[in-house]
């Protein structure tokens, strides 16, 4: 974990909804430059609508998304890309019927003005260094790989894209305790690098611990907030998502 320096990303009065079904309230908050920030909170919640407004997969009822000071609000997916707004998505969308490296070439193209072509091949190698096991599958096809592994791609796809802000979206879902852990040593290691991230993930006691700030969503809304050793010691957060009292 970090100190917080100055925002990065604001949202101010975010409104994401669905036909006449309101998914995100109005929600404010900031993740600050080289910060890792965590929403946390049930299913429904809002918070994989509240990444895909970011992202520029959904476009908000209401409110702004500013990045480094640049309002980025209802950018198109692509233009939010080159922004630097990078999202792996729940369920990861790796490309299955393409090889790993195949993959790894087109997250590369992604951000063309941080990643020069001369660059690309270096960056590649890199993230086959930080995941071995794609580097000795680089000819597999991605759909082949076993969730971890898939999740692995989704994730050194993401950074090819050089982001200014990478958001997460339950990248623990549907994997063995022993790859959650893995997984999120990755989360730490990428923000040792310098990397600001955006965190939502239903392994509330995880995300805490390797944040440094959050928030709660409770039916599209901000029912708490604050740095995440606060909020796990916090008896409500206690007995909504860690289960009881932590030590």
């Amino acid at each position: 974990m970090s100190e917080a320096g100055a925002p990065l990303l604001e949202v101010v009065d975010l409104q994401v909804a669905y036909g006449h079904v309101q998914a995100v309230r109005g929600i404010s908050f900031t993740v600050p430059d080289r910060a890792v920030v965590t929403l946390i909170g049930p299913n429904g919640a809002g918070k994989s609508s509240t990444l895909g407004a970011i992202a520029g997969l959904l476009r908000p009822r209401g409110g702004t998304v500013r990045l480094a000071g640049r309002d980025v609000t209802g950018l198109p997916a692509h233009t939010a890309v080159a922004a630097g707004l990078v999202l792996v998505p729940e369920g990861r969308a790796i490309l299955a019927r393409m090889t790993i490296e195949e993959n790894l070439v087109l997250a590369a193209e992604s951000r063309p003005q941080a990643l020069p072509p001369a660059e690309r091949p270096a960056a590649i190698e890199a993230q086959y260094a930080r995941f071995p096991v794609l580097g000795e599958r680089r000819r597999a096809l991605a759909g082949t790989l076993s969730g971890g592994e898939q999740q692995m791609l989704a994730i050194a796809r993401g950074l090819l894209a050089r982001p200014r802000l990478l958001m997460l979206d339950e990248p623990s879902m549907g994997l063995a305790p022993q790859l959650v852990d893995r997984i999120f040593d990755l989360v730490a290691e990428i923000h040792r690098e310098g990397t600001t991230i955006l965190l939502v993930e239903q392994n509330a006691r995880t995300a805490l611990a390797v944040s440094d700030h959050g928030y709660v969503l409770e039916r599209g809304q901000i029912a708490l907030s604050g740095p995440c050793s606060t909020l796990a010691s916090d008896p409500r957060v206690q007995a909504a998502y860690l289960g009881g009292d932590v030590e």
